[in-house]
């Protein structure tokens, strides 16, 4: 269960769908609906676009609702994010350390991956610590280590999973710790009489708002839903958020601006966020997300 509320965008979209074609007629322009598969693998927008999705006719701006859960804020609550990152690239990783099996009582006769691989795991936290700049960031996490299936036994191999996330729009920062997180594991491993290999897939760049259709479209949501619309900064203090989302590819090619809504609010009891096992999303409030999508679209198309 990946948890996000990917239905519930789906139903959203659905919804603007709806409500666009009863005011087809105010259109001063087109819209195109993006049902964006695979975004939990990264892969739905980067085939779409692939496929055409931002050509005949092209696209001028884009705009995306992502729901969120378990946040001290009224349900059905806007959050718009400003110009400039907005959230972190994300690629994958998977390292496999090969060494030599054998049994538990006769480690000398064996190659231990697990040893490489644990001071391997240590090794290249340094990256961040020592040698990413102070203005730089960058984050390296193992999610996942496999090895061995019983406990008396020393398995031929190691493995790990995990994450590289940076918010560099040109991936530089990326670019430097996939070199040296190479270089560092075959460097552990050949000092433990391993070998390693390091695959990298499922890379997203960082989300970039566009300033000006960001303030737009906070102008838009403000005249709908007063209050309940605000600048996401006053969450998240400006900060690019942690999370990825491969809507992220069409902001590299188009003007874009992002929003979050929130269904389920922890003051009502949804204690948990997305991706949580537990997590609970308030569908009540579905409606305002399809309301948005449709008025932003009319709205900036009729100014522009």
């Amino acid at each position: 269960m990946h948890g996000c509320g990917h239905d519930m965008h789906t139903a959203m979209l659905l919804g603007a769908a709806k409500l666009l074609k009863a005011h087809e007629d105010d259109i001063c322009g087109n819209v195109k609906l993006e049902f964006q598969p695979a975004e939990e693998i990264f892969q739905g927008s980067p085939d779409m676009i692939k496929s055409g999705l931002l050509e005949d006719p092209c696209v001028d701006a884009a705009v995306m609702i992502h729901v969120t859960a378990g946040m001290p804020l009224p349900s059905g609550t806007f959050l718009v994010a400003g110009g400039g990152i907005s959230s972190t690239s994300c690629e994958q990783y998977h390292i496999t350390v090969k060494g030599k099996g054998g049994h538990g009582s006769t480690p000398h006769e064996a190659i231990d991956p697990i040893t490489a691989a644990a001071h391997m795991h240590i090794a290249l936290q340094e990256i961040n610590s020592r040698e990413l700049e102070g203005n730089q960031f960058g984050v390296f996490t193992t999610g996942r280590f496999e090895a061995g299936k019983a406990s008396n036994v020393i398995p031929d191999t190691a493995e790990m999973w995990g994450t590289i996330r940076t918010t560099d729009p040109e991936n530089e920062v990326g670019k430097l710790i996939k070199s040296r997180m190479e270089q560092i594991c075959k460097g552990v491993a050949a000092a433990f009489r391993c070998e390693a290999s390091v695959e990298f897939y499922d890379f997203c760049p960082c989300m970039i708002i566009d300033k000006d259709l960001a303030a737009d479209t906070l102008k838009y949501m403000k005249a709908l839903f007063g209050e309940q619309a605000m600048d996401l900064s006053v969450v998240s203090g400006g900060k690019a958020g942690g999370g990825s989302e491969d809507f992220a590819f069409v902001s590299h090619h188009v003007p874009t601006v992002s929003m979050f809504m929130t269904a389920g609010s922890s003051l009502d009891g949804y204690t948990f966020g997305q991706h949580h096992p537990q997590v609970r999303f308030d569908d009540s409030v579905l409606y305002r997300g399809s309301a948005a999508y449709a008025n932003t679209a009319l709205c900036w198309l009729k100014e522009h």
